[in-house]
């Protein structure tokens, strides 16, 4: 029976998608890294509590089929905000996020930063 798991979920990991806008945050390349932890054995993986595993399975495959968004459909595509889903995905992109980080930072960090090899925390040492 574990084989059958294992074997689902590589199925799902392959149809999952990776978003390559969110290096290091994407729910797709989070889910193959955990599959790969829970199954290290592959099909010969002893699963404790296979009820749990086959409730993690459900669960996951609704959030990829979009069970809730297609059972509960909205009016708008929007949010209270009024900002749209390509909208939030562009601001959520890494890149994005960098910058807005980097706009952050104050004008003597951001000097500190540029004419230091070491980071500004080893100077406290």
């Amino acid at each position: 029976m574990a084989a059958t798991r294992y074997r689902r979920f590589l199925k799902l990991c392959e149809e999952w998608p990776v978003e390559e806008t969110k290096r290091q945050r994407d729910l797709g390349a989070f889910l193959r890294q955990r599959v790969a932890q829970a199954f290290r054995e592959g099909e010969n993986t002893q699963i404790a509590d296979p009820e749990t595993c086959d409730q993690m399975y459900e669960s996951l495959v609704r959030i990829h089929t979009n069970y809730y968004k297609n059972k509960y459909p909205r009016l708008k595509d929007t949010s209270f905000t009024g900002v749209t889903v390509e909208d939030c995905k562009m601001i959520l992109a890494t890149d994005i996020l960098k910058q807005m980080e980097d706009m952050k930072k104050g004008t003597w960090r951001k000097l500190r930063e540029r004419f230091y090899a070491k980071k500004p925390e080893d100077d406290s040492k």
